[in-house]
């Protein structure tokens, strides 16, 4: 085909010739003529299939054939294939163009998971030696430095390649970090610190109260901050952080990001990866996006500026690029108060629970609500820094936790739909697939065409998995399938702790879409805990805060309009947020600034 290039994949871990009859290679019109091979079994990959893309014609017929779905070809731009910069194997994942480090100045990524976004910074931090998109190749320095010539990256691929750029890298998965290290919080800091600045930022984050403490004891959220400061601590050139913000409240977050901005200073690069939307705005300068085919292939877009550039993913179309990513712009319509107390009582709408004030004790820690009711349609989200009682608020709401004073009541019998914070192995039964799973919840949802289907089971690729054991997922997809049995099981409410753990941005936007959803048209009711403030904005009709001294004392208010209790919220945080007039998103002020200065002169936190 002129002017293109084939791409073709294969997902080798959902390929399983034992289980086929090599559909793939007994479709192809190449093999069937006996004029050449397109497709074959290859010993050197356990007898799956190689595809060769030179002789393929690009029909498609395999991809259709294919019983496990793990087959993709697609016609790419011919002079794509000059910016290719790796591909991980013949018929692997492929990744075109770099983002583009700067000076003093802080460079946020954002794109779907499994578009490369991990792969191009471990390029740029060398930790991975990029072979120009041919599997087979090992180009030295000098020829990768050639193929970037005449840009930015030459001259940092030159420092990289001749050892003047010292690098600092923050990983994705903090949970892996007490398998291969062992020591104290302290021991770990004062190890890594080489600017002598471990226990202030100890300090500031809160881990000088478990600096003595076990690594292999702390929470995600102490995990998250304790490698936060030990990268911050490095004397780096180049620093990386992949999701910074994970496990991590509102109040940690912006505690984080604010960090994360002192380091931009001149001579030194800082790339942050963030799924959180507000974070990644407030603490990046430009902005890179990837788009692509997830596991298949990323590409890296030209620079924008953070506000253009979100802005940009949300429209759904990259006018530099002229790609379009979706069909439909998200937006971010809010309801008026008028149009909330509309809701309550009328329209066939009706009470589905009411609650009396609360007094919950867990040990040394006490719960206080306040009196609060709940009606059908209605999504209640639930913010609070971590250890204030958002998972007990949730559980007693639920009848798993009695209370000490007050009741909950019921106004029928209601079925519940329950998505617990923390998802793990032992949640799953042994020897069912994610199939089985699904289908037991609802077999809608695996029906091809379905609503459910589509917008949950395919946004969140559940389908790429379908023949595994759930126990043998990773973590993230552990809570990917966890989002999704709750969200697919037909209940009067659903209780969503932390949904949006692990999901890129439209899988985020995905799974808060089929929430709204469900509750309207199951008119059902949801609350919902979470930490991503544009999540919660997105979805919430009203919110309850919880505030007060995390693991002593909580006080859940009353459930209110988004507005009202934003501000209550963010006040406390000192944290003002405005509103983007393009999209309508919520959008971090940087501290001093005159719009920060002037909203809290008002009271006004949070222009809903």
């Amino acid at each position: 085909m002129k002017g293109k290039v084939r791409l073709a994949v294969i997902d080798y871990e959902s390929c399983k010739p034992k289980k086929c009859s090599y559909e793939c290679i007994n479709v192809c019109p190449v093999n069937r003529t006996l004029k050449g091979k397109a497709i074959e079994a290859d010993k050197a990959v356990r007898g799956k299939p190689v595809i060769y893309e030179d002789a393929c014609i690009g029909c498609g017929l395999c991809v259709k054939a294919c019983p496990f779905d793990a087959i993709f070809i697609v016609n790419l731009p011919s002079e794509l294939e000059e910016s290719a910069v790796h591909r991980y194997g013949r018929n692997g994942f492929k990744l075109y163009k770099l983002p583009i480090p700067r000076e003093g100045s802080i460079v946020g990524l954002l794109g779907k998971n499994g578009t490369g976004k991990t792969t191009a910074i471990r390029i740029l931090l060398g930790e991975l030696k990029p072979n120009l998109g041919d599997p087979d190749a090992d180009p030295d320095w000098d020829e990768i430095i050639r193929r970037f010539r005449g840009s930015e990256l030459q001259v940092y691929f030159q420092k990289l390649a001749d050892g003047k750029l010292r690098t600092a890298h923050k990983i994705q998965y903090v949970d892996l970090v007490p398998r291969h290290v062992k020591g104290t919080v302290g021991q770990l800091l004062t190890k890594a610190d080489e600017r002598g600045v471990a226990k202030e930022l100890a300090k500031e984050l809160g881990l000088d109260k478990v600096w003595d403490r076990d690594i292999r004891k702390l929470s995600g959220g102490e995990l998250q901050k304790l490698l936060v400061a030990a990268v911050i601590s490095k004397d780096a050139d180049v620093y990386v952080f992949d999701e910074p913000s994970g496990y991590l409240d509102v109040r940690e977050r912006i505690r984080v990001a604010k960090m994360i901005n002192e380091l931009a200073k001149p001579g030194k690069h800082v790339l942050v990866i963030e799924h959180d939307l507000a974070v990644l705005d407030y603490v990046s300068e430009t902005l890179h996006i990837l788009y692509g085919e997830p596991g298949a292939y990323g590409i890296v877009s030209q620079p924008y500026g953070v506000r253009v550039g979100i802005n940009n993913f949300l429209e759904g179309y990259l006018p530099a690029e002229n790609i379009r990513l979706r069909k439909e712009p998200i937006k971010f319509k809010k309801i008026t108060e008028a149009e909330q107390a509309g809701k309550e009582g009328t329209g066939g709408r009706k009470k589905f629970l009411e609650w009396t004030d609360l007094k919950v004790k867990r040990g040394e820690f006490e719960l206080r609500v306040e009196a609060g009711e709940i009606w059908s349609g209605e999504v209640i989200g639930i913010v609070g820094p971590n250890g204030i009682g958002k998972t007990t608020f949730v559980l007693t709401l639920a009848k798993k936790i009695e209370p000490v004073d007050g009741m909950v009541l019921e106004f029928e019998e209601l079925s519940v739909s329950y998505k617990p914070q923390h998802v793990g192995p032992e949640m799953f039964p042994e020897d069912v697939t994610v199939r089985e799973l699904l289908r037991e919840a609802n077999p809608e949802s695996i029906i091809p065409g379905s609503w459910l289907y589509l917008e949950l089971v395919k946004k969140l690729r559940l389908d790429k998995f379908y023949d595994r054991e759930p126990r043998r997922l990773s973590g993230g997809e552990m809570q990917k399938l966890a989002v999704a049995l709750a969200l697919a099981r037909e209940a009067d409410i659903y209780l969503l702790d932390e949904p949006s753990a692990y999901l890129d941005v439209e899988e985020r936007l995905s799974v808060a879409r089929i929430i709204r959803r469900l509750t309207e048209t199951r008119q059902a009711a949801a609350f919902v805990v979470e930490h991503d403030l544009l999540f919660i904005d997105y979805i919430s009709d009203k919110l309850v805060p919880i505030l007060g001294e995390p693991g002593y004392k909580g006080n859940a208010y009353r459930p209110e309009n988004l507005r009202k209790a934003m501000n209550m919220f963010l006040k406390e945080l000192g944290v003002t947020f405005r509103r983007d007039p393009q999209t309508g998103r919520p959008r971090v002020n940087k501290p001093g600034s005159y719009l920060d200065r002037m909203q809290k002169a008002k009271g006004e936190y949070y222009f809903g």
